[in-house]
């Protein structure tokens, strides 16, 4: 996910890991990574530049979460540091040590990785997709808007679905569309979506 070094990205990266991490049954692992993701972001904030292209990572596989978070500066390195206890700043890695199995920094020719690993806990076992009914309201939406936007959506009628290599970008499409209809109409868009980010985290069809 590339992303603009600024303290009003931490938000939308925060509601992004949550999405992610929900979406591959890390549930139960989700506040912690993601105020790993703050730091680190803010980390380049205040020792890169504000502005500053970077990108976030995850991956996942096996018994390993990892989070990276790549800028473009290769001396500004990531350290811990004794901070005291009234200190407003100098504790970001420190937290990210503390909650992390592990972390480190990887520095290349061009650019550096800030990464963090834990340990996977997977909260409990997916929902096979036939049985979640959002999931089926989802497919048929899917099937319609491939009719409406064929050009962004290949409809495949042996299946009667959208196929796979299209179905990230078809999603895309009609939430940016359902957005763009609500900020005409005077709506929040940000309440909405953290709205949603809280209903997916909950479980709710």
């Amino acid at each position: 996910m590339a992303f603009t070094a600024h303290p009003e990205e931490v938000a939308r990266l925060r509601r992004a890991v949550g999405i992610h991490l929900t979406a591959w049954g890390l549930d139960g692992q989700v506040d912690t990574v993601q105020l790993c993701v703050s730091e680190l972001v803010s980390n380049i904030v205040t020792h890169v530049g504000a502005g500053t292209p970077a990108s976030l990572v995850l991956s996942t596989g096996g018994e390993r979460l990892r989070v990276e978070v790549h800028d473009p500066d290769t001396r500004a390195l990531p350290t811990l540091v004794d901070a005291e206890s009234d200190a407003e700043g100098g504790r970001g890695m420190a937290l990210v040590a503390a909650l992390a199995d592990r972390w480190g920094v990887q520095v290349y020719e061009e650019h550096k990785v800030t990464w963090c690993e834990f340990a996977v806990e997977v909260s409990s076992a997916p929902i096979a997709p036939d049985e979640e009914p959002s999931v089926e309201r989802a497919d048929a939406l899917l099937d319609v808007y491939a009719t409406l936007k064929p050009p962004a959506c290949s409809y495949d009628r042996e299946s009667g679905r959208v196929r796979r290599r299209v179905e990230e970008e078809s999603v895309i499409d009609i939430v940016t569309d359902l957005l763009h209809r609500l900020r005409a109409h005077g709506g929040d868009v940000d309440r909405v979506l953290d709205c949603a980010q809280s209903r997916l985290e909950a479980g709710r069809r």
